[in-house]
C-alpha cells in the first residue's frame, strides 16, 4: 500500500516540476506573432492549395504581411479575400480577375493514335521522359491523369476516353493542373471569357502527318480566320489565337472548322 502511495506522489511531483518547466520554456521561448498575420490568416480560404506559390495559407500570411507575396495571391479566396487583406494591410483595394484552367487539347483515345502499347510507369510525367508521350501527336494529352491527382479541389475528372474534364463550378483558377501537366495543354483563362477558343495545342507545321496523328487536330488551314467577320483570329503561332476585344462570340469560326477544333466558351 505504502509503494503505491509513494509512486503517486512522486508522479506528481514530477508532473508539477515538468508542468512548472514547459511554462518556463514557453514563456523565454516566445515569439509575439504579428497581429496583421494572424487577420490575413483568418481572411484566407484555408485551402492550403499552393495555388499562390506558398507552402501553405500559413506560408502565404507572412510573406504577404513582409510584402513579399501580392495581396491578391489567394487564387482559391477571390476578390472578396484580396479586399479583406488589403484593408487589414491599410492599402487600397485590388481587382482580381477570376481564372478557371482550360485544357487546349481533345485528342482523346478515339481520336488520338497511340505510338504503341506503353507498359510504363502510368503517369504523365514517366510516360514524357521515357518516350515523349503516349500518342503519336508529339503536343497530345498523354491521359494518366496526374493533373487529376494534384487538383485540391476536385475540379478534374478523367473521362472514360482519357481526356481529363474540368468542373468550372469548382475550379478556382490554381494553377495546379498548369504546372503539373508535362505537356503544358492547361492553361488559365478568366472565367468571364467569351467566344471561341481552340482546342489544340499542335504547333507543327506538317500538316499531312497532323491529319493522320489527330482526327481533331488543327492543321492550319485558316479557314477560321477566313471566315471571322471581325477579323480577330491570328494562327501566326500555328494555333487560332483569338482577340476577345474584338471577338463577337458569333461562331462563324466554329462552324467554318473542318476537325471541329475550336468551340465557343462561356461558363
Amino acid at each position: 500500500m505504502n509503494t503505491i502511495l509513494y509512486t503517486i506522489i512522486v508522479a506528481l511531483v514530477i508532473a508539477f516540476f515538468l508542468g512548472v518547466l514547459l511554462g518556463l520554456f514557453k514563456k523565454i521561448f516566445h515569439v509575439d506573432m504579428d497581429k496583421k498575420v494572424e487577420l490575413v490568416r483568418e481572411a484566407l480560404s484555408g485551402a492550403n492549395c499552393g495555388g499562390c506559390g506558398m507552402a501553405g495559407c500559413d506560408a502565404f500570411a507572412g510573406a504577404v504581411v513582409k510584402g513579399d507575396a501580392p495581396t491578391d495571391g489567394c487564387v482559391a479566396g477571390g476578390s472578396s479575400c484580396a479586399s479583406k487583406i488589403a484593408e487589414i494591410l491599410g492599402q487600397s483595394g485590388v481587382e482580381v480577375i477570376p481564372k478557371v484552367a482550360f485544357l487546349a487539347c481533345k485528342g482523346n483515345n478515339e481520336c488520338a493514335l497511340p505510338k504503341g502499347i506503353y507498359t510504363g510507369i502510368k503517369t504523365c510525367k514517366a510516360a514524357q521522359l521515357s518516350i515523349n508521350g503516349t500518342k503519336k501527336c508529339a503536343f497530345g494529352c498523354i491521359g494518366f491523369g496526374d493533373c487529376v491527382k494534384v487538383c485540391p479541389f476536385g475540379a478534374l475528372s478523367l473521362s472514360d476516353n482519357g481526356i481529363p474534364i474540368v468542373d468550372y463550378k469548382k475550379c478556382v483558377g490554381c494553377g495546379k493542373c498548369v504546372n503539373e501537366c508535362p505537356k503544358k495543354l492547361f492553361k488559365l483563362i478568366p472565367s468571364s471569357t467569351k467566344g471561341s477558343i481552340a482546342e489544340c495545342s499542335n504547333h507543327s507545321d506538317n500538316k499531312p502527318q497532323i491529319r493522320k496523328d489527330c482526327s481533331v487536330g488543327c492543321f492550319k488551314c485558316g479557314i477560321c480566320s477566313k471566315k471571322c467577320p471581325t477579323q480577330c483570329i491570328d494562327i501566326s503561332s500555328g494555333i487560332p489565337v483569338i482577340d476577345y476585344s474584338k471577338c463577337t462570340n458569333c461562331g462563324e469560326c466554329v462552324t467554318a472548322c473542318p476537325d471541329k477544333v475550336l468551340r465557343l466558351f462561356s461558363i
